[in-house]
């Protein structure tokens, strides 16, 4: 694979001199037409051999373009802060936002490289990682990304070569640190590890462009024409490929879930709720304060019909909790800022550290849900959204949280009930809107969109817990036995 780039490639002096200012304007053109279409973002990986010249070209990019439109993210090794939480939290919170360009100089793909080279992490492993890689990058192009992937790279003997002239040279010595040469001890496995990695993730989305980087001329004209093709080709065509990829199995007939199967019926006492809704808190407060609550993390996801007590069953997890170790994040239509970046990136901000929670009132399936029974998105995007969602919550999973996700459901009659409470109510009035009473005409196109929700995406690491609400008590009841069940397993 890497053979083409080791032919001593050049570009002359003259040539360079007499390109480069076209280049540049033409450049800057296409990031002023980016900026004011506003409809994508650039997402830059410049990645590579070590003394192939990545920082260099990251400079020179930033010279040739507005810098104050692109978001240079160098990335080291992880932060304690990054460490206590999910591993794909730190790139989610650097993704650009529409209208800009995002250059990562250090990307998601170090650390998997980087762990197999030295033995920490296994073949299949590596497979696995690059796997999760590809399906990130396919949800950001189909959420309107352009990615632009550049690896640099050197032969053995020219790298060699690189690294002792910057070594030799007092201001350009603290380039080449013990690391860089452990790093050339191992190059030939270092290539071997990062062939495999770029074949497996060089899709037609997101291709590999490998450079040579052997002279510097050549190396920032090839990679600054290219971004500019990619850019001017993705601004002039305007149009965005759409596939439809097949949603997640649905499980056998019996186990499927249906609202036919639920039972409105199960009631509690107002003495029985008191003793039990007690005995659940005060257990959940000592799980979350047991020492070894500190290496994970839990998420609530909290959905449900209108009027079903999502509200009341939050507060009551809540209130068995220390205020300094939970956030609640009602989640609404999108602001501004959110709508410029990919539809998960705002739920990723909120994922917390280890040792805390997140309470989420309603959450990212709002895509499968009211985005897709209002018409708030293409068929696309909530059909690819649950393939995308199974991929997020692996994610969290794999980092350490517990996720755990309720929907709670009442009759049809009872929220009539609850609704007529609510307006006839002046300290409730605020809870009952024309919206609520527009998605109640939609009660059966829900239905379905919630039957497909719950099949699609309850999964062994994150399943659906239903809670048939039609009866408070009994509700948050069950929401906090569960949590405590699921915690206390996890611990």
């Amino acid at each position: 694979m890497f053979e083409t780039a080791e032919l001593g490639q050049e570009l002359c002096k003259a040539d360079y001199d007499r390109d480069v200012p076209a280049l540049r304007e033409a450049l800057l053109n296409a990031q002023l037409d980016l900026r004011q279409s506003g409809k994508f973002q650039v997402i830059i990986l410049i990645g590579g051999v070590d003394g192939a010249g990545k920082s260099e070209t990251v400079q020179i990019l930033n010279e040739w373009m507005d810098p104050r439109f692109i978001e240079t993210n160098a990335l080291g090794p992880s932060t304690e802060e990054e460490r206590a939480h999910p591993s794909m939290w730190r790139f989610w919170r650097s993704l650009p936002p529409k209208g800009k360009i995002g250059m990562f100089f250090g990307s998601w793909y170090t650390e998997p490289i980087i762990n197999r080279t030295y033995g920490a992490i296994k073949g299949p492993a590596l497979d696995q990682a690059l796997e999760r890689i590809v399906r990130f990058e396919k949800m950001l192009v189909d959420e309107g990304a352009l990615i632009l992937k550049f690896w640099l790279h050197l032969a053995k003997d020219v790298q060699k070569k690189r690294l002792e002239k910057l070594e030799r040279n007092s201001e350009t010595r603290w380039r080449v640190t013990e690391t860089e040469w452990a790093h050339f001890k191992l190059y030939d496995k270092f290539r071997k590890v990062s062939e495999q990695a770029l074949g497996l993730t060089s899709t037609n989305e997101a291709p590999w462009i490998i450079v040579e980087g052997f002279d510097p001329r050549y190396r920032y004209f090839t990679i600054g024409k290219t971004i500019l093709e990619a850019l001017r080709q993705r601004l002039d065509d305007g149009k965005r490929k759409f596939t439809l990829p097949p949603a997640p199995v649905l499980p056998p007939a019996a186990d499927k879930f249906s609202f036919a199967s639920l039972d409105f019926s199960q009631s509690m006492t107002k003495d029985v709720y008191e003793r039990k809704i007690e005995k659940y808190q005060r257990k959940l407060n000592l799980l979350s304060r047991n020492h070894k609550f500190g290496n994970i993390a839990a998420i609530l996801v909290f959905e449900g019909s209108d009027a079903a007590g999502k509200g009341g069953g939050v507060r009551r997890v809540a209130g068995a909790l220390d205020p300094r170790r939970y956030r609640i994040i009602p989640v609404a239509a999108p602001t501004e800022e959110e709508k410029t970046h990919p539809y998960l990136w705002r739920f990723w901000k909120h994922i917390p550290r280890n040792g805390n929670f997140t309470i989420f009132d309603r959450s990212w399936y709002g895509r499968v849900l009211v985005e897709r029974v209002e018409h708030f998105c293409t068929d696309a995007d909530w059909m690819r959204a649950y393939t995308e969602i199974n991929d997020f919550e692996e994610q969290l999973t794999r980092g350490g949280a517990v996720l755990i996700k309720f929907w709670l459901s009442i009759s049809k009659e009872e929220q009539l009930k609850r609704f007529k409470e609510r307006e006839a109510s002046g300290f409730k009035h605020f809870k009952i809107t024309e919206e609520d009473w527009r998605n109640r005409r939609k009660w059966n196109k829900y239905e379905l969109a919630v039957s497909d929700m719950v099949n699609r995406t309850s999964t062994p690491i994150a399943p659906w817990t239903i809670v048939e609400a039609n009866n408070k008590y009994h509700a948050r009841v069950k929401i906090l036995k569960e949590i405590c069940t699921r915690i206390e397993a996890a611990i």
